[in-house]
């Protein structure tokens, strides 16, 4: 298995808020170890690797791991606690990953 972390360099080249929760995220957890390959979606750089990756893959949130498993097809995720859960099979607070689906997506709504 191999992963690619790919994280958002803003206009003002700051690194995206999320983008900076996620990898503070990781720190603590230790798993950084775990990921193969990090590239940076350049927002002032077009043919930058992650914007190019992104667009290869229709990916339009960041950050976002690829998970390439031989055999099959590339997996995208772009909700960390899931891809925690279900690629480093680490245990998640499963109102962690509805907070952060929340967050990523304005338009969604308790009923």
């Amino acid at each position: 298995m191999r992963i690619t972390f790919v994280k958002k360099i803003n206009l003002d080249g700051s690194f995206c808020k999320k983008c900076a929760d996620v990898q503070q995220k990781m720190d603590a957890a230790g798993q950084n170890d775990m990921i193969d390959e990090v590239l940076i979606a350049d927002e002032r750089d077009p043919s930058s690797p992650g914007v190019e990756l992104a667009s290869l893959y229709n990916v339009e949130r960041a950050p976002f791991f690829l998970v390439e498993r031989e055999g099959e097809a590339p997996e995208i995720y772009t909700v960390y606690f899931k891809f925690v859960k279900e690629v480093l099979n680490q245990q998640t607070k499963e109102e962690d990953e509805l907070k952060e689906i929340l967050n990523d997506n304005p338009d969604l709504d308790f009923l």
